[in-house]
């Protein structure tokens, strides 16, 4: 905005300082739905027609006489016109979240099709690397116009709290997240925070989501650009809302594809804590889970854990089981485990590949190496979970490292909803301890 609108002295020293042309202005307008939520298309229509006041008086610009403020489509055609004659230029148009009114209503189809706006013959720039560093900092900017803000704050740790976006082309910090840490001196889930996404954690939880694949997804370059309101696929939904980033890409005849991650440590650890919320139906419960099991990873306690996630089971009400199909599926009881570990921002290996297997689950931690695999049994518990860990020899993998490997055999009881077994063993300098 303040680009278009000439003001130079903002951008002293910056690449836009001479790569401008200062002498031509424009008059913009600027439109945005980030504040508040909106449930009907009577709100929607009230709140845009609000914004389009609001900019006739900033550009001194008025509504025709023959137009009717309601006429939305007649008015929005009107400002434009007018503010180019009024102003002597062309207007820019700047439209900022302006998917939320459907995103804060996904789960009511109904009511997010009728928010959808009627734009077509768009340019997307999403994806076009010579665009990816466009809407963040990239690290040089950090390391040179922020460089005074950076004196006691650890250097990788702003890196893992905020960088990671990738848009096929250089990397990005989310701003929000950087000038708050700026100003506050204190790592934070800043951008997370601003809106918990609480459409995005019940829709995830209604699919029946297995939370371990989030940071692992696979799409197809179309799917990504799909805003189909009747259904958007899980993966175009978190990454146009901005929990994924793109990964990796291969083209293959006729298409593209991505895999998707976690941008940083803010995503994986807000959106697997706010997942654990809703996984367990008490908000409450997740905060003291993790942080205990924070305190159990430090202390190297591997039986500790056995009563950790055995008390979590058991404070889940009968009636939110009764109320939710999700306890129903195989991988809720492998998706508790894996987001306490992901709300923690560990270093979390999914379906780790060995040369004979994958491992469920890898976490390293402080010099640690600690391996999961999950079973779920009908009542008894089995010892098969363990004993597939020993049989395809799956610490070989690690045993380079020179650290202690823990190996945790975990099995669930569809009956009981709890674990029924849990054995593990330490590998430490060739000795191995066995519970």
């Amino acid at each position: 905005m303040e680009l278009f609108e000439g003001n130079r002295a903002l951008f002293d020293g910056l690449a836009a300082e001479t790569r401008w042309d200062w002498t031509q202005r424009y008059p913009v307008i600027r439109i945005s739905f980030s504040d508040g939520v909106l449930h009907s298309r009577a709100e929607l229509d009230r709140r845009i027609a609000e914004i389009l006041r609001l900019n006739r008086e900033t550009l001194g610009v008025p509504l025709s006489a023959e137009i009717h403020a309601d006429d939305l489509t007649s008015n929005f055609a009107d400002l434009i016109r007018q503010t180019r004659h009024h102003h002597g230029a062309r207007a820019v148009v700047l439209i900022d979240e302006h998917d939320k009114p459907i995103l804060d209503n996904i789960t009511d189809p109904d009511t997010a099709r009728v928010m959808r706006d009627g734009l077509n013959n768009l340019t997307d720039l999403t994806i076009d690397p010579a665009y990816s560093a466009l809407c963040g900092y990239t690290d040089q900017d950090v390391d040179t116009v922020f460089a005074p803000e950076l004196h006691g704050l650890d250097r990788d740790e702003i890196r893992r709290w905020y960088n990671g976006y990738n848009w096929l082309g250089t990397s990005v910090y989310n701003p929000f997240d950087l000038l708050l840490l700026f100003r506050n001196r204190s790592f934070q889930p800043y951008w997370f925070e601003t809106g918990t996404p609480t459409f995005l954690v019940e829709l995830l939880s209604q699919r029946q989501q297995f939370t371990p694949d989030l940071g692992r997804l696979h799409a197809a370059e179309s799917l990504l650009s799909t805003f189909d309101v009747d259904y958007i696929a899980s993966e175009a939904l978190l990454f146009q809302a901005g929990y994924l980033t793109i990964d990796t890409s291969r083209t293959i005849p006729g298409r593209r594809e991505f895999t998707l991650k976690y941008p940083n440590l803010e995503v994986q650890a807000s959106l697997n804590d706010s997942l654990l919320q809703q996984l367990c139906g008490r908000p409450g419960i997740p905060g003291r889970q993790i942080s205990r099991l924070y305190d159990l990873l430090v202390a190297r306690d591997v039986a500790g854990l056995e009563p950790l996630f055995h008390a979590f089971f058991a404070t889940i009400p009968h009636d939110w089981y009764r109320s939710n199909d999700i306890a129903r599926f195989e991988g809720y009881y492998a998706s508790v485990f894996y987001s306490h570990f992901a709300a923690l921002g560990l270093d979390i290996r999914v379906e780790d590949a060995t040369n004979h297997g994958r491992i469920d689950m890898t976490v390293l931690f402080e010099g640690q190496v600690w391996i999961f695999e999950f079973k779920v049994v009908e009542l008894a518990p089995k010892g098969e979970a363990l004993q597939q860990i020993r049989d395809r020899g799956y610490a070989d993998k690690y045993r380079a490292r020179g650290e202690p490997i823990h190996l945790v055999g975990v099995e669930f009881s569809r009956d009981s909803r709890n674990i029924v077994g849990f054995r593990f063993e330490q590998l430490s300098n060739d000795m191995t301890s066995l519970s």
